[in-house]
């Protein structure tokens, strides 16, 4: 989202958090599709024209059944490990990711376009997502969880670390400060928001809306998404 509206400061949206159902990264895939199903219906409900699954575990376990469901264009995630696989030096690439995210066949069949290249070492942010949903951003216990699941990758050799999860960048600055500057980490964020105002514009909907702005929906805690949107 903050990403988008650096490309589109003028649009509107809507921007609904599962937070009742999250994390995603240990459900099922048939319990994702529901869900998406359902926030998907809840958002063409509300007029949107263009849906951004951003959930690296929510793309893989479902935006191949939204697409063939729904008529409108889905912008989805997934770890850029062809970016990280061009521009490794050591040969070594790192993904950080959910455990859903690395078992999606989407991920899979990305990770065996470049695996003869490259070496992929992989892990769980373990506990990174609860980090970013208690505003636990930095500090000692921030610190402890992110070196646990990033100093594996940094052992094995890894100089390009990809982050296959949204809630990870907001952990950059403790990532940066483990990783060291020889160490290049990837946000896909950026990416997906050129993606989708490319498809915007070629469907011909990126005009400025007349009543620009974010609607926070949340099916867990209202209060507990404001804060998060107001922090992050």
């Amino acid at each position: 989202m903050r990403e988008i509206r650096k490309v589109l400061p003028s649009g509107r949206f809507i921007y609904y958090a599962d937070n009742a159902h999250c994390p995603y990264g240990e459900k099922s895939a048939a319990y994702i599709q529901d869900r998406a199903r359902a926030i998907t219906r809840l958002l063409l409900d509300k007029g949107a024209e263009a849906v951004v699954v951003a959930c690296n575990t929510a793309t893989g376990a479902a935006i191949a059944t939204l697409r063939e469901e729904f008529d409108v264009p889905f912008v989805g995630m997934e770890p850029a490990v062809k970016p990280a696989a061009l521009e490794t030096r050591s040969g070594v690439i790192g993904v950080l990711a959910t455990a859903g995210t690395l078992k999606a066949s989407k991920y899979l069949n990305t990770k065996e376009m470049f695996q003869h290249d490259v070496r992929i070492e992989e892990h769980v942010g373990e506990g990174f997502v609860q980090l970013v949903e208690d505003l636990e951003l930095d500090g000692p216990r921030a610190e402890r969880v992110v070196r646990a699941s990033l100093q594996p990758l940094l052992d094995a050799g890894a100089d390009t670390i990809v982050l296959g999860c949204t809630h990870y960048p907001f952990l950059l600055p403790v990532i940066h400060r483990i990783a060291g500057p020889g160490v290049r980490v990837i946000d896909p964020a950026p990416a997906v928001a050129r993606q989708l105002m490319h498809i915007l514009l070629e469907r011909g909907i990126a005009g400025a809306d007349p009543a620009p702005g974010v609607e926070l929906l949340s099916s867990g805690d209202p209060a507990s998404l404001r804060a998060l949107a107001a922090t992050l």
